[in-house]
């Protein structure tokens, strides 16, 4: 009888334990490889890496309540998970695309006994910027009165789509893209997993997981994604599955513009780009754009690109230039891939066809030498302000001229130090709205002349 009931519990036990290595094997891999501890967290080393103040409320238990702004993939669900498994508190979740003002009542109800009993409770609402103002409103007391611990994620801007009266209680962590590497060290740690997990050794090298990481676009869920995919087409030899970038190249057949965003093409593509906006060839620029956008290449380097181009290249012969590629940035950190293409082509099309100058750059390129030069050159008494007694008495602000007070709003004040007087740096061309520009330094210094001469 004793020997029949140790063997019935011997039995449970083990039929247990293939249940959770079988539900193991066959969870999706995204799902296998979540950190379970910020120790196996990987990226965001701004928000929970060593001594950050949200590590620190981790580990301490003090956690408030918070937003994970940032794209997909990059660890909000993890981290809320991970304080939640960290933190004394009981744990639920609520998804914004599913759940009601019904649903949110329900969790309160429950949140205001465990309170009742000593317990916290951590509501993590997924995507809570999908929520309707009345439905955030309903989280308000209880945030304010700490029957919850609120934890949202969501993938658009907090400012615009969470109440403010919601956001004024709560901090938001801006979780950034993974990086390469970060997203390689995932790839690789998921690779180990599996050849623990099955009888078939993995295989794959440093260029293949190069090529998964460039293709995912910061997103780790993607490109865990990618090589579970990778994992189940390749062939099995000798008990090996050998991933390959021809595999990967094959299965993303409409990815034909695989290329290494830290090598050679990457830097050709990017310099084609900025050179056929500068001969002011809007079809090339746009084809330059979609070889790099369709490669992987991350939208945010193109649209910095894209700025720094608005002022090299075009500067005042066009100031609206510099507004449109900063609103291009703006759309293509809200949209992300693939919405934003349209977004980075509209300004591409707009900088190409954009009257040229390179005035601005020219002179700052110019006066760049000259400060390294004088970097020990005082700045002029005149232009100093005396805070103190003691300043003017060595003659702060001594002879300064208020331009205000004067008819044209002009004077004839040196500015410049005396090893540089009547240096000229800024040379406006007669392009667009320069030439107006031109026009107007010809004016003051008229004025300026006038002055001296009276």
């Amino acid at each position: 009888m004793y020997y029949d009931i140790i063997m019935k519990e011997r039995r449970i036990i083990m039929e247990n334990l293939f249940s959770e290595v079988e539900n193991e094997i066959y969870k999706p891999l995204a799902e296998k490889m979540r950190p379970k501890s910020l120790d196996d967290f990987i990226g965001q080393e701004d928000v929970v890496g060593k001594n950050s103040p949200l590590r620190e409320m981790i580990e301490n238990d003090t956690i408030t309540s918070m937003i994970f702004w940032g794209p997909p993939g990059v660890g909000k669900t993890t981290l809320a998970k991970i304080i939640a498994h960290k933190t004394n508190s009981v744990f639920k979740q609520l998804s914004a695309v599913t759940s009601g003002v019904k649903d949110i009542k329900s969790i309160i109800d429950e949140a205001s006994f465990n309170k009742a009993n000593g317990l916290k409770t951590i509501l993590f609402v997924d995507e809570i910027h999908r929520f309707n103002k009345a439905q955030q409103d309903a989280f308000l007391p209880y945030v304010e009165n700490g029957d919850i611990i609120l934890i949202g994620a969501t993938t658009e801007n907090p400012s615009f789509e969470v109440n403010s009266a919601l956001l004024s209680r709560t901090k938001v962590y801006v979780l950034n893209s993974l990086s390469i590497d970060n997203l390689k060290t995932i790839l690789k740690n998921a690779i180990n997993n599996e050849n623990n997990l099955h009888k078939v050794k993995i295989v794959t090298n440093e260029e293949t997981l190069e090529a998964i990481a460039n293709l995912s676009s910061g997103d780790a869920r993607n490109a865990l994604n990618t090589l579970e995919n990778l994992i189940t087409v390749a062939p099995t030899k000798n008990n090996k599955k050998n991933i390959t970038k021809d595999l990967l190249s094959n299965m993303f057949k409409g990815k034909t513009f695989l290329y290494d965003k830290k090598g050679e093409e990457h830097y050709n593509l990017i310099s084609a780009l900025h050179k056929s906006m500068r001969n002011s060839d809007p079809d090339a620029a746009l084809y330059y754009l979609a070889r790099m956008l369709e490669a992987g290449e991350d939208p945010l380097y193109v649209a910095r690109r894209l700025i720094r181009f608005a002022s090299e290249d075009i500067g005042l012969a066009n100031p609206n230039a510099l507004l449109q590629a900063t609103a291009a940035y703006e759309a293509a950190h809200y949209n992300g891939m693939p919405e934003c293409n349209v977004n980075l082509a509209q300004a591409v099309v707009y900088l190409s066809v954009s009257p040229k100058s390179n005035s601005l750059y020219t002179a700052y390129e110019t006066v760049k030498k000259d400060a390294i030069r004088t970097a020990n050159v005082k700045v002029p008494l005149n232009l100093r302000n005396a805070v103190t007694k003691l300043d003017s008495e060595l003659g702060y602000g001594a002879n300064y001229q208020y331009a205000h007070n004067t008819t044209n709003k002009i004077t004839n004040m040196q500015c410049l130090p005396d090893e540089l007087k009547d240096k000229k740096y800024y040379h406006p061309s007669n392009i667009g709205k320069e030439k107006a520009i031109s026009e107007e330094l010809k004016n003051i210094e008229r004025i300026k002349n006038n002055l001296k001469n009276d």
